[in-house]
């Protein structure tokens, strides 16, 4: 049986040559084809409902370009439920969890969008073009939760007095580490970054933590490790706060943390990508580097005039 990443990558193959799938020209010539308000609705045939699943499947059908992509803590919002009412019902229609519903929906949303009048030429999206589109629906959704700045002005705040600041990123998440990291580095006197697990994990915490620290920012990407939530424990253990960066607001992860910012991850095609999340971690860097302006300036001077010295780039 194929595993779950070996049915994307077969799912989201990329076609040379075809501007759409078989199933898209069958759908662009009516053969065959529901209408995405009729799939959506086929999700939830078959199941009984409580009376607050109910109004979860109504706002999703209704609102379905838009429901497709949000958090689960703002579909909750949304509908007037709690959290774990959105789980139970996710499970209810037989799925691992939201995550996985909310998958299940975003092709549905997409191809809505794709059908929409006035917007006949994004019927025949190819793979790629499907994949930004889940991408700037990301974007969007992370446009509205920063409609208020006001948590990512507060943890920049944070982030910049905590001395060291520790970066986690472990197995898939380390290239959003590393990135948050080499930047950081131009604006913050002292960013360690954490990249392994383990006993390695628990010392690199246990210094920053003696060295004065008082944050560790963590990035935890799909699929979440069991090495990030003990890298987490172990941080509150030896007196750390944590930020932390996912795609999931619920969860063991995100119960361990101090603060929670979630960004959905682009799952289009075989291996995820990260616009959204790379944003976020954008603005809290910019966060940061406003926290402390005389700082950041006496810093990207020092780097400027280093970078000037030593040649490091090319004239553009």
């Amino acid at each position: 049986m194929a595993s779950g990443q070996q049915a994307r990558a077969q799912a989201a193959a990329i076609t040379p040559g075809r501007r759409s799938s078989e199933a898209e020209a069958k759908a662009e010539a009516g053969v065959g084809a529901a209408s995405p308000a009729e799939r959506v609705r086929a999700l939830f045939g078959g199941h009984r409902l409580s009376p607050a699943q109910r109004r979860i499947a109504q706002f999703l059908t209704d609102h379905l370009t838009e429901a497709a992509f949000l958090s689960i803590t703002e579909l909750a919002e949304r509908v007037g439920v709690s959290q774990p009412s959105v789980t139970r019902f996710a499970s209810s229609l037989g799925f691992s969890g939201y995550p996985a519903l909310r998958e299940a929906l975003q092709p549905i949303a997409l191809s809505a969008v794709a059908g929409a009048p006035g917007e006949g030429e994004e019927r025949h999206r190819n793979e790629l073009q499907s994949a930004i589109d889940a991408e700037i629906e990301n974007l969007t959704a992370l446009r509205r939760v920063l409609a208020d700045p006001d948590r990512v002005v507060d943890i920049g705040r944070e982030l910049a007095r905590s001395v060291p600041l520790t970066v986690v990123g472990l197995r898939i998440s380390v290239s959003l580490a590393e990135y948050f990291a080499y930047a950081a580095r131009r604006i913050h006197p002292d960013v360690r970054v954490v990249t392994r697990g383990g006993s390695v994990a628990f010392d690199a915490l246990l210094q920053a933590r003696e060295a004065g620290g008082t944050w560790v920012l963590a990035f935890a990407m799909p699929r979440h490790a069991k090495e990030t939530l003990a890298v987490v424990r172990a941080a509150r253990g030896v007196g750390l706060r944590v930020a932390l960066i996912t795609d999931l607001a619920l969860g063991p992860l995100g119960e361990e943390a101090d603060e929670v910012f979630t960004a959905g991850t682009g799952s289009r095609l075989v291996f995820d990508s990260y616009a959204a999340p790379g944003v976020l971690s954008a603005g809290i860097l910019q966060a940061m580097a406003d926290a402390d302006p005389e700082r950041t300036q006496t810093r990207l001077e020092k780097y400027e005039q280093a970078a000037e010295q030593h040649d490091f780039f090319l004239d553009d």
